[in-house]
């Protein structure tokens, strides 16, 4: 059974806030089990607790940064310290603090999570407690769709996109590991664009910001002296605010998140959503075993290993993630459709709704995956030569989970036949026969 933890030792750090612009001096320390993560003000009378955790989310609006609040007292920004208590498999610690902001540092969790490792990470007796998901759970909201599916580990893959000519979209993906979260997530420094940056401080944000502590965006580049650090450091930087904001479910969570255009106000309606559905369980615990909707004998392919099978790519990639099962006639594939969708531009404006053709596409991708994820079929394309029986029953909008079936009909090696079923929540909406040819690459 894996043992809560919290740190060894003390740590103090000193800094400046990015949107308060106040100073403030925290210290880490070690707490006792079951007592999650708090913030302790010490600068105010009677030095007040705050509990980081869904139920202390502020309603103030959460756009640059995620702030909790409790009895009227706040504490902002705490998104990275979050991010790294969960990436190390931190349960309990305190942070007190002589403000209201904790110090942004260089705009990543990089210096923290160094600061915090240096302390060490202690072994309590208790413990510890997973969310865990039985079937995908969907957040969806304007532009912004976030999705948890069942999985054995701690996951995030994360897309963003902007109308901007230096940042247009940008994806990645990890499995938050330790390690993983160290070397290539922490790092990730904040960012905004050169035209924001008024706007934010007339609304008393970003007053503690510079070049030093954010990446700052213009129509041709980045303003700061020092280089890009990743690639994509853009949305490796949202996907360590969205690994914070999903801690504040309280506990260490084992699921697989799909995120498209997240930010901290729609995180935390999705951490809402999450715990509402979620099950609790320990590591070893039986039923745990019960309740994973993928269960020995099943392969899960996620979407950057679809893309290593089929040559799809965004924006045309339909599905994000199919189950194997033993039976090689059959597979389930996933589409969290999101309102961030290209497509729903222009069908219909007003009134969005997906396209028949494209839910055919996704069951078609579902049954590419099946048939060329076999060892044999390496370096081999499937061309669909014919779609019988299609029938449109319900319509797909913003926000519905596709889940697609998949059942092979005939195989003959070259050629076949496939039945694909496309349903939202447990209806179908679509179904069709497919006739295909698998060929050579490059033929």
């Amino acid at each position: 059974m894996a043992k809560q933890t919290t740190i060894s030792k003390d740590v103090t750090v000193e800094g400046i806030g990015l949107h308060t612009g106040n100073k403030s001096k925290m210290v880490f320390k070690p707490a006792q089990a079951n007592y999650g993560i708090h913030f302790v003000r010490v600068d105010l009378p009677g030095q007040p607790d705050l509990p980081a955790n869904w139920q202390n989310l502020s309603d103030e609006v959460a756009i640059r940064g995620t702030i909790i609040e409790k009895n009227a007292v706040k504490m902002y920004t705490v998104e990275h310290i979050l991010a790294i208590c969960s990436a190390l498999k931190i349960d309990n610690m305190i942070v007190e603090i002589d403000n209201n902001e904790p110090p942004i540092s260089d705009g990543s969790a990089k210096l923290l999570t160094e600061q915090i490792i240096s302390a060490g990470i202690k072994e309590l007796e208790t413990e510890r407690e997973y969310y865990i998901v039985k079937e995908p759970v969907t957040f969806s909201d304007g532009q912004t769709t976030i999705t948890a599916y069942p999985s054995d580990k701690f996951e995030i893959e994360c897309t963003i996109g902007f109308e901007h000519p230096f940042l247009s979209n940008q994806k990645a993906a990890f499995a938050v590991t330790p390690e993983i979260f160290v070397n290539e997530i922490a790092p990730s420094r904040t960012f905004c664009f050169d035209f924001e940056i008024e706007a934010l401080q007339a609304n008393g944000l970003a007053k503690g910001g510079s070049l030093e502590n954010a990446v700052v965006i213009g129509p041709a580049g980045i303003y700061n002296k020092e280089p890009l650090r990743y690639e994509n450091e853009f949305v490796r930087h949202k996907i360590l605010d969205l690994i914070g904001d999903l801690y504040l479910s309280g506990k260490q969570i084992k699921a697989k998140i799909v995120a498209v255009k997240p930010g901290h106000k729609n995180n935390g309606l999705f951490v809402k959503e999450f715990v509402k559905k979620a099950v609790l369980v320990k590591e070893e615990n039986k039923a745990e075993e019960k309740v994973q909707e993928f269960t020995a004998g099943e392969r899960i392919i996620n979407s950057a290993e679809i893309q290593t099978i089929i040559p799809h790519r965004y924006p045309i990639l339909m599905v994000d993630r199919v189950k194997l099962t033993d039976d090689t006639k059959k597979a389930t594939g996933y589409k969290a459709v999101s309102g961030n969708e290209g497509f729903f531009q222009g069908h219909f404006p007003g009134q969005p709704i997906m396209p028949g053709v494209l839910i055919v596409e996704a069951m078609a991708q579902t049954s590419c995956v099946l048939f060329l994820s076999k060892p044999n079929m390496k370096n081999k394309l499937a061309y669909f030569m014919g779609i019988d029986n299609v029938k449109f029953r319900k319509t797909v909008i913003p926000g519905d989970m596709l889940e697609l079936k998949i059942e092979v009909l005939k195989d003959s090696g070259s050629k076949g036949k496939v039945k694909g079923e496309a349903f939202v929540d447990g209806k179908l909406v679509t179904e069709a026969e497919f006739m295909f040819i698998i060929v050579n690459r490059g033929a």
